[in-house]
């Protein structure tokens, strides 16, 4: 039997242009680590990575993307297939994401208008990701700022049919942390809906990322790695080692 899918995709967190990452959600606890992001996404592009995980983090907290500009410009760097959120809440912002990126992200909407997933995954098959971000268990909105009564679960089930790419689940507690993913949390969700699901948040270490990828024959099919490999906590070249193509 061949091994089950699994991607690992470095991410970068855009907030006033610059690569940041910040801590459980905080935009009070931002660090910078560039202060352009094309020269990363490039170098990332030329030490193999392949898929690109990019937030406007401006975006998500304003409602609508701030930062396209800035996006196409990290679209267009050779051999990188880019997925990115961050304010897409309506047909038009999705649309214009999509000129550039192959995914686009909706959080929020996802939860507040979820015929809008519904009609983006239809009018573009494959390419509508829903991103799921959890606050003990219950989904949180606006950059976070907000916390809903809605858990993840639920909001996964709701949308099962809609015709989501997968979905990407970050555990806001452990984000930017270091201290590891929510792994039993993660594999549950996969079950439980039947959707793939993408790891996110609290990867600190290679053991985290081998630890997500034992679950991919629960349904885990990816880890977004940020701040571990900023810092450099993590190399680049031992966590693309784990992935293993569909």
């Amino acid at each position: 039997m061949s091994p089950a899918p699994f991607t690992v995709i470095p991410a970068i967190d855009l907030l006033g242009g610059r690569v940041v990452r910040l801590v459980r959600g905080d935009y009070a606890a931002a660090t910078v680590y560039h202060a352009d992001p094309v020269p990363l996404a490039t170098e990332f592009a030329a030490r193999g990575v392949r898929r690109l995980h990019v937030v406007d983090l401006d975006g998500a907290r304003d409602g609508h993307p701030t930062q396209a500009a800035l996006v196409a410009r990290i679209s267009a760097v050779p051999g990188l297939q880019v997925e990115v959120g961050g304010g897409l809440r309506s047909l038009d912002a999705i649309a214009a994401a999509l000129d550039a990126a192959q995914w686009a992200i909706v959080g929020t909407a996802a939860l507040r208008t979820p015929e809008l997933v519904r009609t983006a995954a239809a009018r573009w098959p494959g390419r509508i990701l829903v991103g799921v971000d959890a606050r003990d268990g219950h989904v949180a909105v606006n950059g976070w700022l907000e916390t809903s009564e809605t858990t993840a679960e639920t909001l996964c089930l709701a949308l099962r049919d809609a015709g989501v790419a997968g979905v990407i689940f970050t555990d806001i507690a452990r984000d930017g942390t270091g201290d590891g993913p929510n792994v039993e949390a993660t594999a549950r969700l996969a079950e439980a809906t039947g959707l793939p699901i993408i790891a996110s948040g609290g990867i600190g270490s290679l053991a985290h990322v081998h630890a997500l990828r034992a679950a991919a024959s629960r349904g885990v099919v990816g880890v977004v790695v940020g701040k571990a490999l900023l810092s450099g906590a993590l190399s680049l070249d031992a966590a693309l080692a784990v992935s293993v193509a569909p």
